[in-house]
């Protein structure tokens, strides 16, 4: 089996659990997903089968939305719900919805973000959350991210909801953190649900309970965010083989970025053309359609 699922995650439930669900229902070994949810967490999670996790990383890179909720006046330490307090604040109470939407368009751009010390992020190897809870001091280095845009929901204080866009390696949970110590109260996440990846939408997506093949969606909707090319057989023939090829670039293919590619109406792969020359990336030769 060879596709993609888009599932609707419930709360409650890890990614893994996601996962191994998947592998019990449809008898496939081979699953991945793109993007972890946290357990507190609901929404979608992109589900590659079979040949198809080798195409995980082109889902990885696209864009998120999710709609969050924020506590004020709360500080945890791991920034959630499920952490231990470390902080309260009541100075949530004289704020004004202006000043909370302010606050939220001042974190909108290019930031330099601190990640969580109770995250996944590798500290020689090990996830940091592993080597706090041994009780060793973890300190992560800040990581670059872009929030595209971010809309105030609704303010019911010391509560606050809003919708957020953004690139890969984001977390809300230190966005919901960092607008908190903007606004001089403190915040920490309390509920989080993830409603799009690219144009893949939790609306299409389906509970783990109604799992079966009939909801496996082909691979290449894996790479509809990419330019496509339909190529010859001889050509297609030689890429199968690991071969590069000459060969002038399409006038939609920008040179360097990855295109899917075609073979007969059948999803060949990904390649990448650079200096008029064709380059396998992804080969799915061989897997069944």
């Amino acid at each position: 089996m060879i596709g993609i699922l888009r599932v609707d995650k419930p709360q409650g439930l890890t990614s893994h659990d996601v996962i191994s669900r998947v592998r019990r229902t449809l008898g496939e070994r081979r699953v991945g997903h793109a993007g972890t949810l946290d357990p507190f967490a609901s929404g979608l999670l992109l589900v590659c089968l079979g040949g198809a996790t080798r195409l995980m990383e082109y889902l990885h890179q696209l864009d998120k939305v999710y709609e969050a909720e924020a506590l004020l006046g709360v500080t945890t330490d791991t920034d959630d719900l499920e952490g231990c307090v470390t902080a309260q604040r009541d100075t949530w109470r004289s704020l004004e919805a202006s000043a909370i939407a302010a606050a939220l368009q001042g974190r909108t751009g290019s930031v330099l973000q601190q990640p969580p010390v109770y995250s996944s992020k590798k500290v020689q190897g090990v996830p940091a959350h592993r080597r706090v809870r041994m009780g060793e001091a973890v300190d992560l280095a800040p990581a670059r991210v872009e929030i595209h845009s971010v809309e105030l929901l609704a303010v019911d204080l010391p509560r606050i909801r809003f919708r957020i866009r953004c690139g890969t390696g984001t977390y809300i949970r230190a966005f919901a953190r960092d607008v908190g110590e903007d606004l001089g109260c403190g915040a920490h996440l309390v509920a989080l649900r993830r409603t799009a990846i690219g144009s893949h939408r939790v609306d299409d997506a389906v509970l783990p309970g109604q799992l079966d093949s009939a909801c496996v969606l082909p691979p290449e909707v894996a790479l509809q965010h990419l330019a496509d090319v339909v190529l010859e057989p001889d050509v297609a023939s030689r890429l199968q083989h690991g071969q590069r090829v000459t060969l002038p670039c399409p006038e939609h293919v920008v040179p360097g970025e990855p295109v899917a590619l075609f073979d007969s109406g059948r999803l060949l792969g990904v390649g990448r053309w650079q200096d008029g020359v064709l380059h396998p990336l992804k080969i799915l030769a061989g897997e069944p359609s």
